[in-house]
């Protein structure tokens, strides 16, 4: 099954993805945005991470591909809570060439469509180093999520301390924010 958007297809990791997924978390300006921990990735290790997917119901993972390119980046739906309906979530446009096209708006839009109207989660919740004005600008500018709160020097990226910024959205916010710019339509 594949989640369609307006522009991108959000569709499961394939093994032939796994040289272009070790390209990028091997490049440290894409790593200086995200979040946790980040080693060098050979080979094995980006397959033993592709064999621990199978079957984890509470951590999806998801290739976004656009049909004019291809794979540009992933996403995914973690820590999902299924008594609660709430899971955080995370974008990474590995593809340089497909940024500032409307691709990491449009991913989060799709992702938030499959998680409250497929799904029936009551929120999601993402985190977001400080410096990433980017990722701050897809999710509250475009996107509607809402800053909720800061865990100040929370990641240490290039010789210095950065605030985790703390972002959610409820299903309520996602469903005014589809009405107010009607993005489906």
């Amino acid at each position: 099954m594949s989640i369609s958007g307006k522009y991108v297809i959000l569709r499961a990791i394939e093994k032939d993805d796994l040289s272009l997924l070790q390209l990028w978390n091997n490049d440290s300006d894409i790593q200086h945005n995200l979040g946790g921990w980040h080693f060098p990735s050979s080979a094995s290790i980006m397959e033993k991470w592709f064999d621990s997917l199978s079957g984890d119901e509470l951590n999806q993972r998801y290739a976004i591909d656009i049909a004019s390119h291809g794979l540009i980046g992933t996403t995914n739906l973690v820590n999902i809570n299924w008594k609660d309906r709430n899971a955080s979530c995370g974008i990474m446009l590995g593809d340089t060439t497909a940024r500032e096209k409307g691709y990491g708006t449009d991913a989060v839009m799709t992702l938030m469509r499959y998680a409250f109207e497929e799904l029936g989660f009551e929120r999601l919740d993402t985190t977001i180093i400080a410096h990433n004005e980017a990722s701050l600008n897809l999710y509250v500018g475009k996107c509607g999520w809402v800053e909720e709160g800061r865990k100040k020097n929370w990641y240490w990226r290039r010789n210095r301390y950065w605030d985790k910024v703390i972002l959610g959205i409820t299903k309520d916010l996602y469903f005014d924010l589809v009405s107010s710019n009607s993005y489906w339509s």
